[in-house]
């Protein structure tokens, strides 16, 4: 069993992360208008009717925008713990909640799903790993350092959506004001280009073959600045800038094929219609 995964958005505008096999799937937030969510799925020939539930990680608004308008339109179970509920005044019909703790895996179909704590500036932020049979996938963003959890189950991910928000000279030299820039780098907001990659090159397995660069900021970060960086430590790791404006391809995480004598991953980008 392999997984299917995308990023529909990623930044302060919006985020929005799909995971599925061939016959279900999930989203990690809804941080797009339901419109929005349902024609990126669309253009990657995702069938919304595969998608079985919503996760919410905490209750800023670039996360959970579109949430109660989709879980409505679709009837989508919403997982989200009650200290996020309360914060986030969210509109959800009893009977589409449900409820979500760390470390209480949850299984939809083959899927499982475990949230675990994470330090950001919200009521109760939890990121992700979703997994299927052997494969599993990291949603890590909205981290303000790097935790003992966050490098545990980094470490274990076949691929995973980690968090890149801003280059610190950018940020330093940058327009925001002094008590923001405290705000995104003060242990409680985002990670820097340098703080992801010191846990990527430390806590990388052998075997992750797709890593894409998350929540980036539109004003303290770069493209092409954070995709160099990475990609000279990526050592056959797929580097992926996850967009603040549009939809990544779908990726394929599968099993390593062995190789000659030595396991070596090969996957593929693909574009598949289910």
């Amino acid at each position: 069993m392999s997984l299917y995964i995308s990023s529909l958005n990623s930044g302060s505008n919006g985020n929005c992360y799909y995971a599925g096999n061939e016959h279900e799937a999930i989203l990690v937030d809804a941080g797009l208008a339901c419109g929005e969510i349902e024609n990126r799925l669309k253009r990657l020939g995702l069938p919304i009717s595969k998608i079985k539930a919503v996760f919410i990680s905490h209750e800023h608004s670039d996360h959970i925008k579109g949430v109660a308008v989709l879980a409505k339109k679709y009837q989508l179970p919403v997982y989200i713990t009650s200290g996020t509920l309360i914060s986030s005044k969210l509109k959800i019909a009893d009977h589409l909640l449900r409820p979500l703790k760390g470390y209480e895996e949850v299984c939809i179909g083959k899927l499982c799903i475990t949230a675990f704590p994470k330090i950001h500036d919200a009521s109760d932020p939890h990121s992700f790993i979703i997994s299927c049979e052997e494969i599993r996938v990291g949603v890590f963003t909205d981290f303000g350092d790097v935790c003992e959890a966050l490098k545990l189950h980094f470490s274990q991910c076949h691929a995973a959506f980690l968090e890149a928000n801003y280059d610190e000279e950018l940020l330093n030299n940058g327009r925001y004001p002094y008590f923001l820039k405290n705000r995104i780098r003060g242990g409680k907001g985002h990670l820097s280009n340098t703080q992801a990659l010191d846990l990527f090159k430390l806590k990388k397995p052998a075997y992750m073959s797709h890593l894409f660069l998350s929540h980036l900021s539109k004003d303290n970060n770069c493209p092409d600045l954070v995709a160099r960086l990475f990609n000279g430590y990526a050592n056959g790791t797929k580097i992926i800038v996850a967009s603040r404006d549009q939809e990544t391809a779908v990726f394929h995480i599968g099993k390593p094929i062995a190789i000659s004598t030595q396991a070596k991953a090969t996957y593929t980008q693909t574009s598949l219609v289910f």
